[in-house]
């Protein structure tokens, strides 16, 4: 299969364990090479743009993009992002139509795709992105492939907690402001309010203690927060419920148009029940839906509990196989209609 051994080559580049291509790095900069190549075997005009993502043309209805990123986290897996490329190429010469494009840096904040629609250069007319589902939903639905009916909102920010520093020893217990133990039922309070909201959920990732000295009570402790939901209404929600003031919002993206309803077409054609589902975690695909584009995505079912940025990172040839089909389907059905 050519998708798997695709697959195998990308994913020993940078070396092990897992996948490592971090963006600005020579791993990333060699998938692209690969790539290049792949696009060019299948026919494809290449061109980079000045933002640094590679695009392969077919010669008809160049306005519909399929594609992903190359890009992984430090001991990534080996489907995030390397799958939707792969598969794009493969669908793009499959059906003689359309266009692929292959991202920089989704892994830190879709660096790519956010350049090219803040650039005001050329944007598609439509994009499709195939991705593994990063979740157990699909697996527990018993659903090879799923369609994204959109992509969460999320802030960022944290809560600082003051107390008043102290010798280890010789603070009494009755006497002491301690920082982090204030911090703990905050950190609980923060759970409880994303469990309040349907379809919210709230991380915090990172606990900073001052002075950080193990004899020494803590005199201030720093929460970050991540906080997510899948429209504005429920993500305003969750930022009033954990009370924080959001250093950084990305506001949730809607999948909702022709290009959506193609995938589901396509899984129709399939005998396959559809299965409809949101992504929590950000794509290119959401970046280029607000900014106007006709964006879409296809879920392709996660193994090992829908783990993903990991070596355990597991999706069945089967499925992909599928999925692959289901993409191409949909992109003939966008390259052909009016």
């Amino acid at each position: 299969m050519v998708i798997s051994a695709r697959l195998d080559e990308l994913y020993a580049i940078g070396g092990g364990p897992g996948a490592n291509r971090p963006h600005r790095s020579e791993a990333e900069d060699e998938a692209h090479r690969l790539a290049v190549g792949w696009l060019t075997e299948a026919g494809l005009e290449v061109e980079v743009d000045r933002h640094g993502n590679l695009l392969g043309r077919s010669t008809r209805s160049t306005d519909v993009w399929v594609g992903s990123h190359l890009d992984t986290v430090p001991r990534g897996g080996r489907f995030d992002g390397a799958l939707g490329v792969v598969a794009a190429i493969e669908a793009v010469e499959r059906v003689g139509a359309g266009a692929v494009a292959v991202f920089r840096g989704e892994e830190v904040g879709c660096i790519g795709s956010r350049a090219l629609v803040a650039s005001g250069d050329e944007l598609p007319a439509c994009f499709l992105e195939l991705h593994v589902e990063q979740g157990p939903v699909l697996a527990t639905t018993d659903a090879p492939v799923g369609v994204v009916t959109g992509i969460v909102g999320y802030a960022r920010g944290e809560l600082v907690l003051e107390g008043r520093a102290g010798h280890a020893g010789t603070t009494p217990m009755a006497g002491r402001e301690d920082a982090l133990v204030a911090a703990a039922p905050e950190i609980v309070r923060v759970r409880d309010a994303a469990l309040s909201i349907p379809g919210a959920v709230a991380t915090i990732g990172q606990v900073d203690v001052e002075p950080g000295g193990a004899n020494v009570v803590p005199s201030r402790v720093r929460l970050s927060l991540d906080v997510r939901a899948p429209d504005a209404e429920r993500l305003d929600a969750l930022v009033a419920a954990v009370g924080f003031e959001p250093g950084y919002r990305v506001e949730p993206a809607d999948f909702s148009g022709r290009a959506r309803a193609a995938f589901a077409e396509a899984i129709a054609a399939q005998g396959l029940p559809l299965v409809e589902l949101s992504s929590g975690a950000g794509h290119d695909a959401g970046v280029l839906a607000a900014a106007g584009v006709d964006a879409a995505m296809l879920f392709v079912r996660s193994l090992n509990g829908g783990i993903s940025h990991s070596p355990d990172e597991l999706s069945s040839e089967e499925d992909v196989a599928l999925a692959v089909d289901v993409l191409a389907d949909a992109l003939g059905r966008l390259t052909t209609s009016p």
